[in-house]
């Protein structure tokens, strides 16, 4: 059973519907057992990161998270659920995130005549031997929708790239923690491959 943490997040209901079409088990929960006793864990998102940080302080959702990963359960975030794992976001400065992971969410800069928030299909560099790329074709492309974006601070946790005016670090794997900045569950056939490989691990 795949636990999708419910925090009126806006991508719950596509993530669980992409999950279901690969023949997964998942639920969209909030209760704390039922997420310790799930075998992987999504951490969808689309907003705010101080709102979202927020809502999860607000449904008790921080310890629960910090618990999955101490056991090793593996952890998938998505678009903004990737920006929370790390310390804290330039779109609301002073907000504690969840500290996951070391690196910084900065604003995309407006660079030449880019539009932001990035809303598209981009095409991805991959690091050879992730888990979350198995099968996956270099250069493939999956879709987008953000301001913010990650600067990784160990390169060696950074599964896949993208450019857009910018280096960008679209996914991250470490250990037990797996983190996609674009939709997987908007992505098509590449998308689906992508889930398909974290339900599994």
């Amino acid at each position: 059973m795949i636990a999708i943490i419910d925090y009126d997040a806006g991508n719950l209901k596509s993530v669980e519907k992409a999950l279901q079409f690969l023949g997964e088990t998942a639920v969209i929960t909030r209760d704390r057992d039922v997420i310790l006793s799930a075998e992987k864990v999504v951490l969808p998102g689309v907003g705010a990161f101080g709102d979202a940080m927020d809502k999860l302080h607000r449904f008790g959702l921080v310890n629960t998270i910090y618990d999955v990963v101490d056991k090793k359960i593996p952890f998938l975030g998505i678009c903004l659920g990737l920006q929370l794992m790390f310390s804290g976001s330039e779109e609301s400065p002073g907000v504690a995130g969840l500290g996951l992971l070391k690196g910084e969410i900065v604003k995309i800069p407006p660079v030449d005549s880019l539009k932001i928030p990035h809303m598209g299909w981009n095409s991805i560099d991959l690091r050879p031997g992730t888990k979350l790329f198995r099968g996956i074709d270099p250069g493939s492309y999956v879709y987008f929708v953000h301001s913010y974006y990650l600067k990784a601070e160990h390169e060696e946790d950074v599964a896949a790239k993208t450019f857009y005016g910018v280096e960008i670090h679209a996914a991250v794997e470490h250990e037990n923690l797996f983190a996609c900045q674009f939709h997987p569950e908007k992505s098509s056939e590449v998308g689906l491959n992508i889930l398909k490989n974290f339900a599994s691990l």
